[in-house]
């Protein structure tokens, strides 16, 4: 995704997003030097800021004040930071936005204490909110969150798996969290109820499109443009949504095959690219993305008039639109 582009669609929020910036340096802060060396490698690798984005904006339909609200973007970001290295570790990943991750600078023990110590700031910094549904939210969203890594472990390699088992996966892997980001986003400015289940289901279905755009991406992009080999989803066993309508192609099967048993040449991995580009299940998993997208969509048009909810729905048609 080109960062500069997205920024551009929420420009207004910067003075605030550069308080939650320094808000994270101060949270993955601590009195381990080889703690703050791993979080800080993390932070530094940068990213979209997407989950804080949304809270920021959801919060716009309340009583907004950053003060309050910073706490539940910092304590959403940690979460999904905690998720990344974890998720490093699971996939045996080296690098991570064109960075060594945390597991291949140090090793998988201390990304595995990494991980943790952001989870559990994550719950210290929800805290300062004096909403206790806000916290079950947060603690249910963590839960879920742990089930789809697990799930995902399980389904590693699996060719029999289903497009519904792949939506599960992907609803609690992504999915939730950019709900509860704009759900919690809207609890904190004190929201009324009908726009909280309106942003709540937004998130929803913003995540789920921009997963599967995201799984698109890993088969589609070339390796320069995500800053690691393209298929490596696949390399590292994760059946995503247009693998599984074009499984059973007679030459697609015999590749994927050797990907996911780790003997394929990068010849063969390019070829494979190739068939799945060719072939019908790219488009029909964009298909099942604008589904998603047009709910999300429907979802904003239901919430009150201000500047936000232009924001929101140009995010959503960006980030599901986006090209890698």
């Amino acid at each position: 995704m080109d960062k500069m582009k997205l920024k551009l669609l929420y420009s207004d929020l910067k003075s605030d997003l550069d308080i939650i910036e320094k808000e994270l340096a101060i949270a993955v802060n601590s009195s381990s030097h080889l703690l703050n060396e791993a979080s800080l490698h993390l932070l530094l690798a940068g990213g979209k800021r997407i989950r804080p984005v949304f809270v920021l904006l959801a919060a716009k339909f309340g009583n907004y004040s950053i003060d309050s609200i910073k706490k539940v973007a910092v304590s959403v970001e940690l979460i999904h930071m905690a998720s990344l290295v974890h998720d490093d570790v699971i996939d045996d990943a080296e690098t991570r936005r064109g960075r060594e991750t945390v597991k291949a600078q140090w090793n998988n023990r201390v990304a595995m204490y990494t991980g943790d110590f952001l989870f559990a700031n994550a719950i210290e910094y929800i805290t300062d909110l004096q909403n206790t549904y806000a916290h079950e939210v947060l603690s249910q969203t963590m839960v879920e969150l742990c089930i789809g890594e697990i799930i995902q472990i399980e389904d590693k390699h699996y060719l029999e798996q289903t497009v519904r088992d792949y939506l599960r996966r992907i609803k609690r892997k992504t999915a939730i969290l950019i709900s509860a980001s704009c759900e919690l986003g809207a609890i904190a400015s004190e929201a009324d109820e009908k726009t909280v289940e309106h942003l709540k289901r937004f998130g929803y279905y913003v995540g789920m499109s921009f997963q599967i755009i995201d799984d698109i991406l890993d088969l589609t992009s070339t390796d320069e443009q995500l800053g690691k080999p393209a298929g490596s989803d696949l390399a590292q066993g994760n059946i995503t949504l247009p693998v599984l309508y074009v499984k059973n192609d007679p030459v697609i099967e015999p590749l994927l095959r050797e990907i996911l048993e780790g003997t394929i040449s990068d010849k063969n991995r390019q070829l494979l690219l190739a068939k799945i580009r060719e072939s019908d299940g790219i488009n029909r998993a964009k298909q099942i993305s604008n589904i998603y997208l047009q709910k999300a969509l429907n979802e904003v048009k239901q919430l009150p008039a201000n500047s936000a909810k232009k924001s929101l729905q140009n995010i959503a048609l960006f980030m599901s639109k986006r090209k890698f």
